[in-house]
């Protein structure tokens, strides 16, 4: 099957708009079945995808052996378990595990502890369910409406128009513009939101996206842009350090860094990378905030102008710009572009340094901004400590309480015993009873017929309570 990649244009204006972000090729995704997107052949591949640049082209030597996941899974359920004495105590062993990659099946719980919006979602109970009965300012259900099918239309939870990806999609973006009706809606949003739902419930997926708004990107969907304005001063000004040679560059052809890195950042690489790295990233992102953000740039940048012989086809701002909007593949790669990202020497320190001496340089050619935003959070560890979470807030609350069981044994003359459990029950429920009704007695016969088909119901009943739990995947 032949893939189909779509040309994904730099972002020029966000808010109110509908051009930007979107691809050139209009594609029908209200197809379904055989034809989704002009597709004859809609096999996914592991993380959805049925098309497009970001499908997973497979490669045996990037998986992860099964028992190695099965151990990582033991290990972040652990975690889980005592997830502040873990962040308090022995944070660099999260940082770790973060760094090796969350497992796939605890990806969406893992990123909704590291953000804090399990706490946040615990300290607003009903908070979103009240936002989504709402009807929403109809400017910006209209611009919302417009951008759904242009969120990853080759993925099979977005690929049909009105499907419940898109209504999940429109619920969380909805719910955002009546929870910050100040700042509303930026298009830059949307890729975020899209990438959240693929890993959780739509009430999780909006308290991560609040929690990427006010703490790791903060300002950086407010009008005017100004927050990521300054971010890409700060990238041009440690790309210096990290390459000269592409800051020379840069420098030479006048090319300003918001005209390819504002794309990178705001959707936090989701449409630009392959989608094994795209996972990788965000897994650190959540744990270390925006630094990762930065020492993508940075190692993307120094990759593709960082050398006098890569410099050679790109003689002035256009070719220069074009070679950074198709971007190598072998860079981008899981294992290379990791690598390069844990090895590059830029810390929270470097980028708080340098967002001051900007923020200066801002004051005196433009004045003061026009968007005051809050402090930004480094990482998970910097969020918990600004919001310190109750054990209640922290506590893991299954979707689904199944019934204990009554195991029942009967004895070779044909006496029924119960459980000690059920024993300690019954005398309890008599206790109770104070109606003073006679009741039949507890122990009686079973005839043969009874036992066998309290056997087949012993077993319906094991068989249901395994299924119920393998669907419940966002305890």
């Amino acid at each position: 099957m032949a893939k189909i990649h779509i040309q994904e244009n730099g972002l020029k204006s966000f808010r109110g708009t509908t051009e930007s972000l979107s691809s050139p090729h209009k594609c029908d995704s209200s197809g379904s079945g055989s034809e989704l997107n002009g597709f004859t052949e809609t096999q996914a591949d592991r993380y959805g995808f049925i098309g497009g640049s970001q499908r997973n082209a497979e490669d045996p030597a990037e998986d992860v052996p099964p028992e190695v996941l099965r151990q990582r899974e033991s290990k972040w359920l652990e975690m889980l378990q005592s997830w502040d004495k873990w962040m308090s105590k022995r944070h660099k062993k999260v940082k770790l595990r973060c760094q090796k990659g969350i497992p796939p099946s605890l990806r969406g719980r893992a990123w909704l502890y590291l953000s804090g919006g399990k706490v946040k979602r615990e300290q607003n109970l009903h908070r979103f369910q009240e936002l989504d009965s709402k009807d929403g300012d109809p400017k910006w259900v209209d611009v919302i409406k417009k951008d759904l099918h242009r969120q990853f239309p080759f993925h099979e939870m977005f690929a049909a128009r009105g499907g419940h990806g898109q209504q999940d999609l429109f619920r969380v973006l909805k719910a955002y513009t009546l929870y910050r009706p100040e700042e509303g809606y930026c298009q830059a949003q949307a890729p975020i939101a899209a990438v959240l739902l693929m890993h959780m419930p739509a009430e999780d997926a909006f308290w991560s996206l609040v929690q990427i708004c006010e703490k790791y990107l903060p300002g950086y969907y407010s009008a005017g842009l100004e927050a990521i304005q300054l971010d890409g001063e700060i990238l041009f000004s440690l790309l210096k350090r990290v390459s000269p040679v592409a800051h020379r560059h840069l420098k030479k052809h006048k090319i300003d860094p918001v005209l390819y890195m504002t794309e990178w950042f705001m959707c936090a690489f989701s449409r630009t990378l392959p989608w094994s790295s795209v996972l990788r990233v965000w897994d650190m992102f959540f744990c270390e905030g925006v630094k990762v953000i930065f020492r993508v740039g940075l190692v993307l940048l120094k990759c593709m102008l960082g050398s006098q012989e890569k410099l050679k086809p790109c003689q002035g701002q256009y070719e220069t710009m074009e070679r950074l909007r198709a971007i190598d593949q072998r860079y981008m790669q899981e294992g290379f572009l990791i690598k390069e990202i844990l090895e590059l020497p830029v810390s929270e320190r470097d980028i708080e340094k340098e967002h001051l001496a900007q923020l200066r340089r801002w004051k005196e050619t433009h004045g003061e901004l026009h968007c005051k935003s809050p402090p930004r959070m480094h990482g998970a560890r910097a969020i918990m400590a600004a919001e310190p979470p109750s054990q209640q807030d922290l506590q893991q609350k299954p979707t689904i309480m199944e019934e204990p069981v009554q195991i029942i044994t009967v004895s070779e003359d044909g006496e029924k015993k119960k459980s000690k459990m059920d024993k300690r029950k019954s005398k309890k429920d008599s206790a109770l009873d104070t109606g003073g009704q006679n009741e039949a007695p507890q122990d009686q016969d079973l005839p043969s017929q009874s036992q066998a088909q309290l056997k087949d119901t012993s077993l319906q009943a094991s068989n249901q309570s395994l299924s119920s739990t393998e669907q419940d995947t966002y305890l």
